[in-house]
């Protein structure tokens, strides 16, 4: 939260035990086991929300027969009637590799999700696929088909460090990051290394 009006009330409170489930807190990438909950006392109200990365934040109004299967980390808020299902497979079983979850998100309601750069979105029609890397893939239409595979051969994995891709094929829509959180690293480490090696001898 940056900022909201006077009349929001905040309630903070334990996860429910059907989101968590059995899931361990090291799972989750170390976040809280509390959420806080935002409601104005009087008339409307209104509430400022950011999240780590530097990037976009988009908002996705969710319908009964319109959900979305987002990246863990894209996650920033959502209405109390939309469903976030991570004991779906595509999270508990890590799916997408890489250290990365996805969350399968159903319901009504309003999805406030944050990406690393901007948002790059892609409508796909019946039958039509885009293959994404995964490190770009912020989210996609639940009613896109998905398959998760190596990028190339071993020795294309291996020397591009492109690793696993995903295919994904409409209809739907397709959430693309522009920025890679990976690639900001390895070219952080690039800079620092020579200084961290000085100092360490």
């Amino acid at each position: 939260m940056t900022y909201m009006t006077p009349n929001i009330q905040v309630k903070t409170r334990a996860r429910e035990r059907s989101v968590l489930g059995t899931l361990g807190i090291s799972i989750l990438g170390g976040q809280s086991l509390f959420v806080n909950e935002y409601w104005p006392s009087q008339g409307q109200g209104e509430i400022g929300l950011v999240s780590a990365p530097v990037g976009d934040v988009t908002k996705i109004d969710l319908k009964r027969d319109k959900g979305y299967i987002i990246q863990k980390s894209s996650y920033i808020a959502s209405s109390p009637t939309v469903n976030l299902d991570i004991q779906w497979q595509g999270f508990t079983k890590g799916l997408f590799g890489q250290g990365l979850f996805m969350i399968k998100t159903t319901g009504e309601g309003e999805l406030f999700i944050n990406c690393f750069g901007a948002i790059d979105k892609h409508i796909l029609q019946a039958g039509e696929t885009i293959v994404v890397d995964n490190f770009h893939l912020v989210g996609f239409s639940d009613s896109c088909q998905y398959q998760v595979q190596k990028f190339g051969g071993w020795k294309e994995t291996l020397l591009s460090g492109e690793g696993l891709v995903t295919r994904i094929t409409g209809p739907g829509e397709v959430l693309i990051q522009t920025k890679n959180i990976r690639e900001l690293v390895e070219w952080l480490w690039v800079i620092l290394e020579p200084r961290v090696r000085s100092t360490a001898r």
